[in-house]
């Protein structure tokens, strides 16, 4: 028990826990391809994946924010991660994707060149990272795991996430 909380909160994380084991969050991820490597991003952290939509460009913002969308009502920014990630930024192909991410009330969409599926093994535990890794990709990167198509890096979608802090959020006045 945590001594930190009192016995009825305790409890209560307790069967949490439990009742979140027997609903069962799917282990694994979904796959993206960002320029020539693979991803994958939590299941957990994966709110829906869907064709990209429109983007509304935000004049001044840095090259790895695509824009804003609408997204069921709401303004979402929409990342494209290949700046960070040293990958090479062609243009979008009809097959890419836009996963939108949400963790604690965050939400964010990330464009991909293609979702080519989930992987089902076991995200939580990656290998170390490439050390070859620019500063920035490292960042966004927890591990890496591997199948039999090769490596697969473990994108950290907290730290996608909290990208939208690095945003200049100044109004220009005249």
């Amino acid at each position: 028990m945590n001594p930190l909380m009192a016995p009825d909160r305790a409890a209560t994380a307790e069967v949490a826990d439990v009742v979140v084991a027997d609903v069962g969050v799917p282990a694994g991820g979904v796959l993206l391809r960002l320029g020539a490597s693979r991803y994958a991003v939590a299941m957990g952290d994966v709110a829906e994946v869907a064709p990209v939509p429109g983007l509304t460009r935000v004049p001044g913002a840095p090259l790895w924010l695509a824009g804003v969308a609408n997204w069921r009502g709401r303004m979402l920014p929409v990342l494209d991660l290949r700046p960070l990630l040293a990958a090479e930024t062609l243009p979008l192909p009809g097959s890419a994707r836009l996963v939108v991410l949400a963790r604690d009330g965050v939400v964010a969409g990330v464009v991909a060149e293609a979702v080519p599926g989930v992987y089902d093994g076991e995200l939580a535990d990656p290998a170390p990272p490439p050390p070859t890794l620019t500063a920035d990709a490292a960042a966004l990167v927890l591990g890496q795991v591997a199948d039999r198509s090769g490596p697969i890096a473990v994108l950290d979608a907290a730290a996608v996430l909290i990208l939208r802090e690095r945003v200049d959020r100044r109004r220009h006045v005249s």
